[in-house]
């Protein structure tokens, strides 16, 4: 990822407009996580490293209702929205959010009983080589949970990056974006995970997200894939609408609307790793 993408303004209000699909892969994460390790004195102690808006943090509550849970993301934008879900939980639990990068966060051995991404590791260039660091930072029988997109090479993706480097737009935009390797496959995962001692649960699933209202995939994107060329034409309007003119009427043809609306169809790769007791 470049230093523009790092440093890419995030829109909390766009991200949360789909805020139901967007959900629905953090509960199937969820669904594979196992009971946490028996912590004796002290509540559980849970990470969600990359969590935005808060929405998606605030399940891991209702599931462990006592447990201390601490967001963390790098975006400013997304910590003030997530503010609103911090205090006491119902269960006699904790709910906090800090600011950390995932590119170097590297908590001390033992800190967590959970650790969680959600949409997030993509973000983060050879990623998988700060699997260690976490896995250490987990307590015995302990588990580190992630899904990541894995539709870098869908036409959503592939449109906005050749548009990115034409002749037009590749002097402002060239290098902006990730490209199909900035995630692995499941078993790429699952070989590295396993090496560091964990048993691990690796897989995929394509969602067939059915969307509505105009320009659907366009609105999609402008949340999430798209921030890093919103981010580098901001000081510039006119440019700015032009790419999503030009680009949005790419996307209407390889997604065209039908009567129940846009198909969009979207692969997610998951991990669930953990700890060996010993």
């Amino acid at each position: 990822m470049s230093a523009a993408a790092a440093a890419a303004t995030w829109d909390p209000h766009q991200y949360l407009r789909h805020s139901d699909h967007r959900t629905r892969p953090f509960a199937d994460l969820l669904g594979r996580v196992p009971g946490l390790p028996a912590a004796e004195g002290r509540p559980p102690r849970i990470a969600d490293l990359g969590c935005g808006p808060g929405d998606a943090t605030r399940l891991l509550a209702r599931r462990w209702p006592d447990a201390h849970i601490t967001g963390l993301d790098n975006s400013p934008q997304m910590l003030a929205e997530a503010e609103r879900f911090a205090g006491p939980t119902d269960g006699g639990g904790r709910l906090d959010f800090a600011a950390a990068d995932a590119t170097e966060w590297a908590p001390p051995p033992g800190t967590y009983d959970l650790i969680l991404s959600n949409a997030t590791l993509q973000w983060v260039p050879d990623h998988a080589d700060s699997f260690p660091a976490w896995i250490t930072a987990l307590t015995p029988g302990g588990t580190f949970a992630f899904q990541v997109p894995g539709n870098f090479d869908a036409p959503s993706h592939v449109l906005m990056r050749e548009l990115s480097g034409s002749a037009r737009w590749r002097d402002r935009l060239g290098g902006q974006l990730r490209h199909a390797d900035a995630v692995l496959t499941p078993g790429a995962y699952l070989e590295r995970l396993a090496g560091l001692g964990c048993e691990v649960d690796a897989w995929e699933t394509t969602y067939l997200h059915v969307l509505e209202g105009p320009d659907p995939v366009l609105d999609w994107v402008k949340g999430t894939g798209l921030r890093p060329v919103l981010t580098a034409l901001g000081d510039d309007a006119e440019a700015r609408e032009a790419f999503l003119a030009e680009y949005g009427a790419l996307l209407r043809e390889a997604y065209p609307a039908m009567d129940q609306g846009t198909v969009f169809p979207f692969r997610r790769v998951f991990a669930a790793a953990r700890r060996g007791d010993a």
